[in-house]
Formats: C-alpha cells, sequence, structure tokens
C-alpha cells in the first residue's frame, strides 16, 4: 500500500522570467497531467539533483552543512 506524502508547504512566490515556449511547456503538460503548474514545475526542478556534477559542486561548496540538509543529500543526523 503506498501513503500520501505531505505537500511542501514551506513554498514562497519567485519573481523568474520565463520564455513563452516554456510557459506554454509547463501549462500544456500541466493540462495532461491533471496538475498544477506549480506541482510540475517543482517536479521537474527537483531533477536537478539527479545532476551528478551538480551534486559533487555542492559537496565541496565551503560551509555547506545546511545547503545539503535542505536538498536531501546528505541526512542531518550523519554527524
Amino acid at each position: 500500500m503506498n501513503f500520501l506524502k505531505p505537500k511542501n508547504l514551506n513554498s514562497e512566490k519567485v519573481d523568474w522570467l520565463v520564455s513563452e515556449k516554456s510557459r506554454t511547456i509547463v501549462k500544456q503538460y500541466a493540462e495532461y497531467s491533471e496538475r498544477t503548474e506549480n506541482e510540475v514545475i517543482d517536479f521537474f526542478l527537483t531533477n536537478i539533483l539527479l545532476d551528478e556534477d551538480f551534486i559533487t559542486w555542492v559537496k565541496k561548496k565551503r560551509n555547506n552543512k545546511r545547503l545539503l540538509t535542505l536538498l536531501g543529500i546528505e541526512d542531518p543526523s550523519e554527524d
């Protein structure tokens, strides 16, 4: 049996410029997947964490413990 996971309630409005093509893709994918545009954006942006080069770069950053915890890369209880 699968259980529902809580939605991330720590959302914040951002001010980014996005091309018309990208907005159309998000809008149409949201309609197709029966999700909100916010859910589509959030889902695909978290896929950035699959980029191993990015993860390596983050791990090399100075004073990165909080960032690693926030990104879910390392468990805060590992200290």
